[in-house]
């Protein structure tokens, strides 16, 4: 079946695509700017399509706690939120990975710290990619830079989810979110029927239990069982890494964005050839894992590379550990829910680089 073609935002997107990949459950909380994927989901009536739970639970703590309880069943699940929301799952989301169950989490971010503005924003960057809650784990994180990706990336974050029993996050921000493009649609998928061999749905003819926890009071089968996990965050790096480049092969100077400060920055690199600066972009589309090397060797060949991002500086730190000190690295960002322009862009790689010619 070819898929359809609709004029969607990016909330709803993502919304019409849990519905169409099969999603067992959805469970969040209203909060701006995400609040249309709950309001979708509860207007398009899910249930009666493929029997996909939508619930709104009293609160994000809630709302997290049943995506834990949903996932050890071995069911699809997901919820989404906006950052001051996605703050209060933390806890949540550090058992789920500590008991290595795969889920779905969408965070529509905005601009902080606290309550902050409804505008978007990139500084959830930190809570995304080093944990966010307690313990040594990861998410693996997708950055889409447009409504079919936030399309798209659901059913490749739970694809990744299940693979390596780990939760998933999309890393949008609200000009994403509201912003409206046109999307193709994946054909509606039945939801599955059969149960991973290690949820939690009964003992049934098995002769051992399943049991799902992420408590263990030996110190030494806690450290055991963090090795693991740093095997498996290896194998995703591995295996995982995802990115796009934009005018590499021959540029002399690189900017690294995701998300809309990448969609930014494609015109940056335009307007900066128009001029004869030989610019060019990578777009990290997974921030965890990071594609690091990638960047690494781009490094070897550029006169210096500049982070842009809707925030005070967090990826670049991540740049700047991956190039290691072979080239200057910097940082532009706007924050408090301004996108910068592609202008403001090109103006800072003249005076950083350039010397303001």
């Amino acid at each position: 079946m070819e898929r359809e073609l609709r004029l969607m935002k990016g909330n709803e997107a993502v919304a019409e695509a849990a519905i169409r990949a099969g999603v067992d459950g959805y469970f969040g909380y209203p909060i701006t700017p995400q609040s249309e994927i709950l309001e979708y989901l509860m207007e398009a009536n899910p249930y009666e399509r493929t029997g996909m739970v939508v619930l709104q639970a009293e609160s994000e703590v809630a709302a997290i706690n049943m995506v834990y309880g949903g996932a050890g069943c071995g069911k699809k699940v997901m919820t989404s939120s906006s950052s001051p929301g996605i703050s209060l799952k933390q806890e949540g989301i550090s058992y789920i990975a500590g008991a290595e169950l795969p889920c779905l989490i969408v965070n529509v971010a905005r601009g902080g710290p606290g309550l902050g503005t409804i505008q978007p924003a990139q500084a959830d960057y930190f809570q995304s990619v080093k944990g966010g809650g307690h313990g040594d784990y990861h998410l693996i994180v997708l950055a889409p830079a447009s409504v079919q990706e936030m399309a798209d990336f659901v059913e490749l974050g739970f694809e990744l989810a299940f693979k390596y029993r780990n939760p998933a996050l999309i890393l949008s921000d609200g000009a994403i979110g509201q912003m409206m493009e046109k999307v193709y649609l994946n054909p509606q998928k039945p939801r599955s029927s059969e149960s991973p061999d290690w949820a939690t749905t009964g003992k049934g003819s098995r002769e051992d239990r399943n049991i799902i926890t992420s408590l263990d009071l030996d110190p030494d089968g806690q450290e055991q069982f963090n090795h693991k996990l740093i095997e498996k965050y290896a194998e995703i790096e591995k295996n995982e890494v995802r990115y796009e480049e934009f005018h590499c092969d021959d540029a002399e100077y690189l900017l690294v964005a995701y998300g809309t400060s990448a969609r930014v920055c494609q015109k940056s690199v335009q307007i900066a050839r128009e001029h004869g600066i030989k610019l060019g972009l990578l777009r990290p589309v997974t921030l965890f894992p990071f594609p690091k090397k990638r960047i690494a060797e781009i490094s070897s060949r550029v006169k210096g590379i500049l982070s842009v991002e809707m925030s005070s500086g967090q990826m670049v730190e991540d740049v700047q550990l991956a190039v290691n000190g072979r080239v200057p690295v910097m940082h532009f960002g706007r924050m408090g829910g301004i996108v910068t322009t592609p202008d403001e862009v090109v103006e800072q790689v003249k005076i950083l680089f350039l010397g303001g010619k």
